[in-house]
């Protein structure tokens, strides 16, 4: 490792950091994991799209790719999820289309088959999850047929997930039919809530979209969590940023996931900062890292003073 070793965050604390792939589309794949690597984080988040893992490649090639990248990713050290956002995987003119709530059927299905190969892509790298999102609904839906293909769409992914021992990870975004993280926990209840479906959040999202605090987010979604994507945000705004360009806290929302005792990765997610990868990853590392620390002398320091605050109630202070 050449540069990990001033970015190191204090990995005891339980939380790991990854960045996405969607992030380095200028990038080989090979090359891409092993930046991240050597930079120090502990995973990637990886989109599945033509730039790097082609899930419409012919099978044996798609295979033959999975089984090396799985490789690539063990020689690395790395974890991985599978991310499903890519922009034109289906649709060369529109972005995002078809989708999980979109007009036709035969629309949502190639969505639900792009997801089914997701979720095989994730068995065979032994991800710890698969992430997708709603979709936009098209004007006129009504919110009955919105839910009703919804749920559709998402009870045939499960079922495929399920098959595979595959845990999904659905993320609400801004401007999409499910876009808070209410609506998110109402779209697994509807589905009965099923144990292998569960939460991305992104903390962009919070600042941006969320009627409650970045905090609150993070602990109404903590038993659920298992996808986490890091980025900052304005406030009504749905541009990906930097660290420090926006309005996110993040030693705050760091401590928070330590709150809840979250374990899986947490992902940077900057997919339109390609032209400047190495850099732009160096740079959010330093910044988690810096943030961690603070989250964790923070953690301590209420921790401290519960602790006195406990003793003085029940008359054990020895000062």
């Amino acid at each position: 490792m050449t540069a990990s070793s001033s970015a190191t965050p204090p990995r005891q604390q339980g939380l790991r950091l990854g960045y996405g792939t969607n992030g380095f589309a200028n990038h080989r794949l090979p090359d891409a994991l092993a930046v991240i690597a050597d930079l120090g984080y502990d995973g990637v988040a990886l989109t599945v799209d033509h730039p790097h893992l082609d899930p419409f490649a012919p099978a044996a090639t798609l295979a033959a790719e999975t089984a090396a990248l799985r490789r690539r990713l063990d020689d690395l050290g790395l974890a991985v999820v599978v991310e499903t956002g890519a922009r034109y995987v289906l649709d060369p003119w529109r972005k995002h289309e078809p989708n999980l709530v979109s007009a036709t059927a035969e629309g949502r299905a190639r969505r639900v088959d792009l997801l089914h190969r997701a979720v095989r892509v994730a068995a065979d790298l032994g991800a710890e999850a698969v992430s997708f999102w709603s979709g936009t609904a098209p004007a006129g839906t009504t919110p009955a047929e919105g839910w009703e293909r919804l749920v559709g769409g998402v009870r045939a992914v499960l079922d495929e997930a399920e098959r595979h021992g595959v845990v999904c990870a659905f993320e609400p975004e801004p401007g999409m039919f499910v876009d808070t993280l209410a609506t998110a926990v109402e779209l697994r209840r509807r589905l009965g809530d099923p144990a292998s479906l569960r939460l991305t959040l992104d903390i962009g999202h919070c600042v941006c979209n969320e009627p409650e605090s970045l905090v609150a987010c993070v602990h109404a979604a903590g038993p659920l969590l298992a996808n986490v994507q890091l980025d900052d945000m304005m406030p009504g705004v749905h541009e990906h940023l930097e660290f420090g360009e926006g309005r996110v806290d993040l030693p705050a929302a760091l401590g928070a996931l330590l709150d809840v005792g979250y374990g899986g990765l947490a992902a940077v997610e900057l997919p339109r900062h390609s032209h400047a990868a190495p850099a732009v990853a160096r740079r959010s590392l330093e910044a988690l890292t810096n943030a961690l620390r603070t989250a964790v002398k923070e953690r301590e320091e209420r921790e401290e003073r519960e602790e006195e605050e406990r003793h003085v109630a029940e008359g054990t202070d020895e000062r």
